[in-house]
């Protein structure tokens, strides 16, 4: 495969920049299609030719694909708020269709398809979850939730009906270097490195370094099997103890006070509210606080198993990102 054509959505963001250096390293020939107004300081080190477009551009999109022999599509509209939530469901859910449909006209021969484990069910045993435990679009808490489950399910229908040759990776909550944006795990980070986060919700999530996120997906292009699904993880963590550690690491004292959600939701209402005059994404969201209901664990055995998957401890990724923050003024 290696010095084969690879088309990357999302390249100039978090997971998909890692991604971009992962086939890099590897020795494949780059092209990324990139909207105008996203940053390309992720890139700046990389040899790669770069396409302007949109992904909901269907002309922009034939444009990048001609010629790809393989698609990793990164690409998604990650936020837990916006003004128009159907923005964050059409993103997603049309440019996953868009680019599907071009890359079955193209002759693509493999695709990876970055989906999350958003689209999973979590048991409420607190048991991690693996590829399994699919997600009901009824149940699925949010835009981005039910817009990654919408674009899932276009993905495996086309696997099914069309022959399309993808592969699907469940990405958990990655953490590391290059989140410009940031995510909103990443604004997590930066808020509670600077000890404004005075406490805590009872929840959990698994958390994974980004680059260990890269290499499962350059797992699954090499060795993947066609239609089915990979959870790329990393460790199982309590919201407490990711807060203790944060804090550890930028020399400031965990913080006790254990939050009742209830509490807060009156607070997010209030964010919420401001962010429509703002335009600025709100840190608090009433999703969210559903969201943090369940313990958002999950298991990698799969892609241990079958690709050859590991993930270094959660701990490096937490390091990494917080060197990052800092050098790039996110942090004092």
């Amino acid at each position: 495969m290696a010095g084969e054509k690879v088309l990357i959505t999302g390249a100039s963001g978090f997971v998909g920049s890692a991604v971009a250096n992962a086939l890099a390293k590897a020795g494949y020939s780059l092209r990324a299609l990139v909207r105008p107004s996203s940053s390309k300081c992720n890139l700046q080190d990389l040899d790669i030719e770069l396409v302007t477009g949109d992904i909901c551009d269907r002309d922009s999109v034939e444009k990048a694909m001609a010629g790809a022999k393989y698609l990793c599509h990164v690409a998604a509209d990650y936020r837990l708020w916006a003004n128009d939530p159907e923005e964050i469901i059409r993103t997603n859910r049309e440019g996953t269709r868009n680019l599907m449909e071009a890359a079955l006209e193209a002759g693509v021969e493999r695709i990876v398809y970055t989906s999350s484990v958003a689209t999973l069910a979590v048991n409420g045993n607190g048991k991690p979850a693996d590829e399994t435990c699919h997600l009901p679009m009824d149940a699925a808490i949010g835009a981005y939730k039910r817009s990654k489950v919408a674009a899932e399910a276009i993905v495996t229908a086309m696997v099914e009906k069309d022959s399309l040759p993808a592969i699907i990776v469940h990405p958990s909550t990655p953490v590391g270097p290059r989140d410009q944006k940031p995510t909103p795990t990443g604004r997590i980070i930066i808020e509670a490195a600077a000890g404004r986060i005075p406490g805590y919700v009872d929840t959990g999530l698994n958390l994974v370094h980004v680059d260990d996120v890269a290499a499962g997906h350059l797992a699954a292009l090499k060795h993947g099997k066609i239609g089915e699904h990979y959870i790329l993880g990393g460790e199982n963590i309590g919201f407490a103890a990711l807060l203790a550690d944060i804090a550890n690491l930028s020399g400031r004292q965990p913080p006790r006070l254990r939050i009742p959600r209830s509490a807060l939701y009156p607070l997010a209402y209030l964010a919420e509210t401001k962010a429509r005059f703002t335009q600025c994404e709100p840190f608090l969201t009433r999703d969210g606080l559903r969201m943090s209901k369940y313990r958002m664990f999950f298991s990698s055995a799969k892609a241990q198993r079958d690709l050859g998957y590991r993930a270094r401890p959660y701990q490096q990724g937490l390091t990494d990102a917080l060197d990052w923050f800092r050098q790039h003024g996110y942090l004092q």
